[in-house]
């Protein structure tokens, strides 16, 4: 009995010290990338992000991530030499570190004015205004707009306040809670509605809907239990929210990219409205629906594929798999 509860004592003595070990690590780690922040943020915004991509292409390849990164590129681009996958996965170490120190300098980086004739930093064409301006005017009926970790996807639930449009952004925090506060408090201040994607989003989300209110997401990341999708031609699993929502709202759902272009400028892109697949009795195919919006983003990959987080653990299955009940 003893001996017992000795062990059992052991091992929440152990099991607490790892918190604390873990807690500290977190804490370290979110002071010192905060302390960069910091730093860039003394410098003009051009000379900070250029700096950012110079230091994190060098720094990246030393990482364990970036063997992950060339693995998945070898699988998506079976043809490309090993000089081609190392340039992209190079872009995208350069691409990340753009879009963590811009977070600093959302205030200043965004200059849309969809009305001027002066370009800015940001353009959009005449036909994604339209769309946007359209949706925005559709304030009885509610929307759905997706993208991916494309660029700096940030901006555009920025543009889209800029058109009118409020929107709910469902975001994944960062695992380091003291990093995922403080880049949810630069978020917020210039996002406007976001919303954690943490256990009870998808009853918030539907609230949202429910009220003809339009909320964004993003697809593209591994999602536990989620359903199996095809990307870049391997078996992934992709969270069916999207087109669970769409099925019970029947609401548009319109696909929206940031492209990142030299010199620092971005172009912010919203296609037209997605024919969603329907089942027999004309309800929206959730399957079928994960399927098109995942074929989507390797539509846009593809483009651009330097743009894209080739680190992510994309394609690891986790065992479970997820069937959609209910009826088409």
């Amino acid at each position: 009995m003893a001996s017992g509860s000795t062990g059992n004592w052991r091992r929440e003595l152990k099991f607490r010290t790892a918190l604390r070990f873990r807690k500290m690590r977190h804490w370290l780690v979110a002071k010192l990338a905060i302390g960069i922040m910091s730093v860039l943020r003394l410098l003009p915004p051009d000379s900070a992000l250029n700096f950012a991509g110079r230091v994190a292409r060098r720094i990246g390849p030393l990482t364990g991530r970036h063997r992950l990164t060339l693995d998945n590129l070898r699988h998506a681009y079976p043809e490309k030499s090993e000089a081609e996958i190392e340039a992209i996965a190079l872009d995208m170490w350069g691409n990340m570190a753009k879009l963590g120190a811009e977070y600093i300098f959302l205030d200043k980086l965004f200059d849309l004015d969809p009305w001027s004739d002066k370009p800015g930093r940001i353009e959009v064409s005449k036909e994604s205004i339209a769309l946007f301006e359209r949706i925005a005017a559709d304030s009885h009926r509610p929307h759905i707009i997706f993208t991916g970790h494309l660029g700096n996807f940030e901006l555009l639930p920025v543009a889209a306040a800029t058109f009118g449009m409020k929107v709910t952004a469902l975001f994944r925090p960062p695992n380091n809670p003291y990093i995922a506060e403080y880049i949810q408090s630069m978020r917020a201040s210039n996002m406007g509605a976001l919303l954690p994607s943490l256990s009870g989003a998808s009853f918030a989300l539907a609230s949202i809907l429910d009220q003809g209110g339009n909320v964004g997401v993003l697809v593209d990341q591994k999602f536990i239990s989620g359903l199996e999708t095809t990307f870049f031609g391997r078996t992934c699993q992709t969270n069916p929210l999207l087109g669970m929502l769409a099925r019970h709202y029947d609401c548009d759902v319109y696909p929206a990219r940031c492209v990142r272009l030299p010199g620092n400028r971005y172009r912010l892109e919203i296609e037209e409205k997605l024919d969603l697949p329907r089942g027999p009795k004309g309800n929206v195919d959730v399957k079928a629906t994960t399927q098109l919006v995942t074929d989507v983003v390797e539509r846009w990959v593809r483009e651009d594929p330097g743009q894209w987080m080739w680190f992510h653990k994309r394609w690891q299955l986790s065992g479970r798999r997820r069937t959609i009940r209910g009826r088409n």
